[in-house]
């Protein structure tokens, strides 16, 4: 972890309560405390869940997720199970606690498992899952170093991966699994079909097959992206993962497309596309830190 001073961590955690701030800047501050870690970094991250903006609560559970620190688990849970927390947020508290891996969570996530809320239950399911592996298959790296809801399956057969994965009788876990090795692959042919699979299954897995297309930041993708952001009638959830994945690839007709929807009527969907551009400057600029708010805090 980077070192900072704590008057420094508490500076970056006034950047990202500020709501008289652009989205873009609060995201930067928010990845800023995720890199430098530790209980006060978790602590400036957590005040945040009172906040008005879903987009940057999903975004705080993601990243006190990704930390693996189990100082977060009891802020995670108190989101978890606060009914006035939007699906997207308590989902991704669920998800969190899952990547954190510890196995005093099991108990909160089966108490939530058949929760009437489907992308709550969903995910409570997928960290249960991930939960109760082996250490070893539950912690295996990736080139693109996130801690993934399942481990890539053991089958290498496109064919099979793609039957698997396309299959809505088969377990989302065993799902998950396939759509994550296909992400490993990949190969245009695992690429596209990825891309074909956000036109089938739940919001929860759409939008996980939107996070996996911005990881692998192909063009090839971006047509299939499209469609799904555009979709008004598409689940809030799939629409701003789409988004941030158009940032991800960082096209000209990705900052085309987000420019378009930049002022949707969809809060969620309209900060994930300004987020997004952000993104797109700092995927074009090799001189461009994206978590830079430390050095503006410090100069």
């Amino acid at each position: 972890m980077v070192a900072a001073s704590e008057e420094s961590i508490n500076r970056i955690g006034t950047v990202l309560a500020n709501t008289t701030l652009p989205m873009k800047e609060r995201f930067r501050a928010l990845f800023t405390l995720k890199n430098l870690g530790g209980n006060l970094a978790i602590d400036n991250i957590a005040k945040c869940f009172n906040d008005d903006s879903c987009l940057l609560k999903h975004e705080l559970a993601y990243c006190l997720g990704q930390m693996r620190d189990e100082y977060a688990i009891p802020y995670l849970i108190e989101v978890l199970k606060d009914n006035k927390q939007e699906p997207m947020v308590r989902h991704e508290a669920a998800e969190a606690l899952g990547a954190i891996g510890k196995e005093n969570v099991i108990p909160i996530l089966e108490e939530y498992k058949n929760d009437p809320v489907v992308e709550l239950a969903e995910t409570c399911q997928l960290a249960l899952g991930r939960l109760l592996l082996p250490k070893n298959e539950a912690n295996i790296e990736n080139i693109y170093g996130s801690i993934d809801p399942a481990p890539p399956s053991e089958i290498k057969s496109i064919e099979e991966l793609e039957k698997i994965l396309t299959n809505e009788n088969e377990s989302l876990f065993n799902r998950y699994k396939a759509m994550f090795s296909l992400r490993d692959i990949a190969s245009s042919e695992s690429i596209t079909i990825l891309s074909k699979a956000l036109s089938c299954g739940s919001a929860l897995f759409k939008h996980e097959i939107a996070f996996v297309l911005g990881q692998l930041q192909s063009p090839l993708s971006v047509p299939y992206l499209k469609e799904s952001l555009i979709d008004e009638n598409q689940n809030d959830m799939v629409r701003h993962e789409c988004a941030e994945a158009l940032g991800a690839i960082a096209t000209d007709d990705c900052y085309d497309i987000l420019k378009q929807y930049i002022n949707d009527q969809k809060v969620v969907v309209k900060e994930s596309c300004e987020v997004a551009l952000d993104m797109c400057e700092y995927e074009n600029c090799p001189d461009f830190q994206y978590a830079d708010t430390l050095e503006k805090v410090t100069t």
